[in-house]
Order: structure tokens, then sequence, then C-alpha cells
């Protein structure tokens, strides 16, 4: 029973992580488009 209950804190965790590596991925997308958007003007 306690090694079914690691085992979803780890999949809580990893969900997380895989939630701020997005955020940061669209952040980086989204200043990239900007930058491209205000160079060609």
């Amino acid at each position: 029973m306690k090694l079914v209950g690691s085992e979803r804190r780890q999949r809580g965790g990893g969900f997380g992580r895989a939630i701020k590596q997005q955020r940061a991925r669209l952040y980086i997308i989204q200043r990239c488009v900007v930058m491209l958007l205000r160079w060609q003007d």
C-alpha cells in the first residue's frame, strides 16, 4: 500500500514538472514570435 502511495506522488510530481516545462516552452516561443514581428517592422 505504501508503494502505491509513493507511485502516485511521483506521477503527480512528474505531471507538475511537465506543466512547468510546457509553460516555459510556450513562453520562449512567444518571446521569439514577438522578436520576429518587431524585427520585420
